[in-house]
């Protein structure tokens, strides 16, 4: 979420806190989108056509409902369509991606009323003592909470996160829910295997839920980056709580309108996050893995990239880290048999696997090592890799009989990988990205070996 100074629009909604209510919620939207599919099936039949339950079920009306009632849960529904419209977003009907891009980028605020009530329960009656100025009205929001501008008694600006209530607790149920949801409507395609993305849904959110978990993310950030290129929010841990969490307010334009900046500024802001994504990958094993551009923030006047919410923070398993630097080093020279033995340790694939599918995938593995190929400056943005990256996997994808859900940690590092190949595009970087590499893979066994987390 972006300490930016974005103006926050959507009007502010309750969020249902109890499980009934919640169960309620989700109730009351079955009954309306049955009764929208039999009104259009009755339209259909009118009209001397045979009806289509698909046809039904994807009106506008019901995708608009669906949007909006879902969108009041937040919490898990948005988180699945986080995960869903980000990893499986290209195999959906298009109707049920934009629905499902919609619960990922919209949430409402709480209203004044429900927010006050959370400050008081977390700081008590007098909670406006300690600050000098509290901002009711968000300037960001998501899937877990919201977050206000504030200032504390002493001075300090402050971003102050409040989590929604009851969305700790809901969240294994609402999960299960708007699973039923989509499996019973017959919307999601049968050959998705989203179980995996289910359970990790919930642990992922159970996570994020946990701020204290995520101020002890924040202050490992803190001493693991020495760089004087990011900066990094300080947490007061006096005022936090494990569903409130302060931290210092951190100024700065949002990372992708920098696209004007001088061409060395675009270039160096690129090679310091690609940069970091190795050392999370390698170093640390430690990943925030949400790629949205509003994590990040530029300072012009100090020239350092600002890094925000840590609540999508994974650490990355030793021998995943090992894994991918066995694969992105046998990428790199082209050694298909390396590669292999390095994408089966992560779990890309099972043994059985047909010669033309791994033929595939070493084919997409490779194409994403593309710009650790060029020995010099790669050009994001006229290389059309993402696209590229993203037909040739929409193209594995539709081999029902072969398809293999990647581990979990792989989609999550592959979204941030993603995340990065696209902010380079957008600002037109152009890095040399094998020298960036070379010293991972040259002291790789050291990196691997060391026991820093």
């Amino acid at each position: 979420m972006s300490q930016s100074n974005k103006s926050f629009s959507h009007r502010p909604k309750k969020v249902p806190s109890s499980r009934l209510a919640r169960l309620t919620t989700f109730g009351s939207l079955a009954a309306k989108v049955a009764g929208n599919v039999v009104l259009s099936g009755a339209k259909q039949l009118a009209s001397g056509e045979s009806p289509s339950l698909k046809r039904s079920l994807l009106q506008p009306r019901n995708i608009e409902q669906l949007a909006s009632k879902l969108s009041e849960l937040r919490g898990a529904v948005m988180k699945l369509g986080q995960l869903l419209s980000m990893d499986a977003g290209d195999l959906l009907p298009p109707e049920l991606s934009q629905l499902l891009a919609t619960l990922r980028d919209n949430a409402s605020a709480m209203p004044h009323k429900q927010l006050v009530a959370e400050l008081k329960m977390a700081w008590g009656d007098n909670w406006l003592d300690g600050f000098s100025h509290f901002e009711l009205s968000p300037f960001a929001s998501a899937s877990i909470g919201q977050v206000h501008l504030a200032y504390l008694d002493s001075g300090e600006k402050v971003a102050v996160k409040v989590q929604y209530p009851g969305i700790a607790k809901a969240i294994n149920s609402d999960v299960d829910n708007v699973a039923l949801l989509l499996k019973m409507s017959g919307l999601l395609p049968e050959h998705i295997q989203i179980d995996q993305l289910l359970a990790e849904a919930k642990k992922q959110l159970l996570a994020e839920a946990d701020y204290r978990l995520e101020a002890s993310y924040i202050d490992l950030y803190r001493s693991q980056i020495t760089s004087d290129c990011f900066v990094i929010p300080e947490v007061y841990p006096d005022y936090s709580q494990s569903e409130i969490l302060v931290m210092s307010y951190l100024d700065g334009v949002a990372i992708d309108t920098i696209v004007n900046q001088p061409q060395a500024t675009k270039n160096r802001v690129i090679r310091q996050l690609i940069t970091l994504f190795f050392d999370e990958l390698f170093r640390f094993r430690l990943m925030q893995t949400d790629p949205n551009f509003a994590n990040y923030l530029y300072q012009e006047e100090s020239d350092r990239v600002v890094l925000l919410d840590f609540g999508a923070t994974r650490e990355i398993p030793k021998d995943v880290s090992t894994g991918y630097l066995k694969l992105i080093t046998a990428g790199m020279k082209r050694d298909k048999s390396a590669m292999v033995e390095a994408a089966k340790a992560i779990g890309f694939f099972d043994d059985d696997i047909s010669c033309d599918y791994l033929e595939q995938i070493l084919d997409v593995l490779i194409l994403a090592c593309q710009p650790l190929d060029v020995d010099g400056e790669y050009d994001f943005a006229n290389s059309g890799l993402a696209q590229k990256i993203k037909d040739k996997g929409l193209a594995i994808n539709r081999e029902k009989h072969q398809w293999h859900t990647p581990p979990v940690d792989a989609i999550f590092i592959h979204r941030k990988t993603a995340g990065l190949y696209l902010l380079a595009a957008k600002l037109n970087a152009q890095v040399n990205v094998r020298q960036l590499f070379l010293p991972y893979a040259e002291l790789g066994n050291s990196f691997n070996g060391s026991d820093a987390l």
